[in-house]
């Protein structure tokens, strides 16, 4: 995206004025990723910045319910109290596939005495964010995508398939960096990059992954703000582009069995405020101790945070032994088998790469959590194991192995919630809770085949 972060409230009227708008969508990711909000003329947004929300809206399942007792109201108000919404400038871009001249700007949640609601996924990265600005230091982040293009399928029941390309035929096979398999879908991609250049995103790289349809997207390396609302307007466009080539897009961790899951790599490094220089080298070109550290902060608390990693049940078929998933926290130079890697680089470009992070995951939510782990291994000078040379696949795994496990071990990470905030642990952790809960009470195909006769 473009660099607006200056960007004021006369600077976007310029340019609403300069694009001739007459609708504009007010947008608020909510805690599952989905833009939530309201589609005004742009009349009506010039003259009331003071939109509105219940606070619930932000605070709701996949399904859209939320608790009706218990500590998520010790956070959320039970009168159902209205959110103040503010629009942040730097974020306008024109929605390119909308009739009319429409801009979305993406707004940051208040309460009434003007305070961040800490539930907000905005809110959630800004406050990580803000505790790496008080200690003179600049994060760094690049994600890598993965999403699969599937073909239209309107009844859940039926497994999905891989889609229908230009040859009039489906992948059947593994195409992995095939350009052949990728332009496949070459009408498709070409409104995917004119969207994005229309919505000013900095998308670098386009690839076709393992899967059958599967694909991956790169973005270049930028402040982590800016990346998470890239990567929830990527999804955005992604999806709207394949509707209108008759198939879906989908972010989801393991939507094919037998297929490779979809993961969200999230290469991340330090900058020092005061020099500019990547504090994950020495000035010999060498690794740093805060290299060091950092990898060891994200081997202590990756376990705890794959609730917000790998957020719904779904995400946890994904991170199975020689699915090109990682199993473990275990860490690597150039080792695509472990979770943390290390690419070769020069050492102004050195950086650490988080492996485990799903595609379903909130990008907001994501870059919050493994920031924070990295903070904390700064911070207590945490150390790594041993370097893995060889298959990490071949060691034990060393991930919660559900949804409901990887909850109770976020709710006993005590330090992660000073980070993160206790008020956001508690509301996520509720709400995924139910969403569990909603998920247990569904009898699977499997359940029918296998156990119906047979038990």
């Amino acid at each position: 995206m473009k660099d607006r972060r200056q960007f004021q409230f006369a600077e976007l009227e310029h340019w609403l004025n300069q694009n001739r708008v007459t609708e504009i969508e007010c947008l608020v990711p909510d805690l599952t990723g989905v833009a939530r909000g309201k589609i005004l003329p742009r009349e009506k947004f010039t003259e009331d910045r003071g939109m509105r929300l219940p606070e619930v809206v932000v605070a709701m399942s996949v399904t859209g319910e939320y608790p009706r007792e218990g500590p998520y109201f010790d956070v959320v108000s039970r009168h159902d109290a209205d959110l103040h919404l503010a629009a942040d400038p730097s974020t306008v871009c024109i929605v390119p596939w909308a009739v009319d001249p429409t801009a979305q700007v993406i707004h940051d949640c208040y309460d009434r005495h003007g305070q961040l609601v800490p539930y907000a996924p905005r809110s959630v990265l800004r406050r990580v964010c803000e505790l790496f600005d008080r200690r003179g230091l600049v994060p760094v982040v690049a994600p890598e995508l993965e999403f699969y293009l599937v073909a239209r399928n309107t009844d859940p029941d039926l497994p999905l398939k891989a889609p229908i390309g230009r040859s009039g035929r489906a992948e059947t096979s593994r195409q992995a960096y095939s350009i052949d398999a990728v332009n496949e879908f070459d009408p498709l991609f070409e409104d995917v990059y004119d969207y994005c250049e229309k919505m000013e995103l900095n998308v670098d790289t386009l690839i076709h992954e393992v899967g059958a349809g599967q694909m991956e997207i790169n973005f270049f390396h930028s402040a982590p703000l800016d990346l998470a609302d890239e990567v929830f307007l990527f999804k955005r466009i992604v999806r709207e582009a394949a509707l209108r080539h008759d198939m879906y897009a989908t972010f989801m961790a393991k939507p094919i069995a037998g297929e490779p899951g979809s993961a969200m790599h999230v290469h991340q490094s330090l900058v020092s405020k005061e020099t500019g220089r990547n504090l994950f080298s020495n000035e010999d070109g060498s690794p740093s101790k805060e290299f060091f550290w950092y990898i060891g902060g994200l081997q202590k608390y990756i376990p705890a945070c794959m609730a917000l990693f790998a957020p719904y049940v779904n995400s946890y078929r994904r991170l199975a032994r020689f699915t090109a998933a990682p199993i473990n926290i275990q860490w690597g130079v150039d080792n695509r088998t472990v979770g943390i890697r290390s690419p070769v680089s020069t050492p102004q470009a050195r950086r650490i790469e988080n492996r485990v992070i799903g595609a379903d995951a909130n990008p907001y939510v994501a870059l919050a959590a493994t920031l924070a782990c990295g903070l904390l291994g700064i911070e207590h000078r945490i150390e790594p194991t041993r370097e893995c040379t060889g298959d990490a696949y071949q060691s034990a795994f060393a991930l919660p192995r559900g949804l409901a496990e990887a909850l109770t071990l976020l709710r006993a990470e005590t330090e992660l919630a000073d980070v993160l905030g206790k008020e956001f642990l508690t509301v996520y952790t509720e709400i995924k809770d139910l969403e569990h809960e909603e998920f247990m009470r569904v009898i699977s195909p499997w359940e029918r085949e296998h156990l119906l006769l047979h038990v």
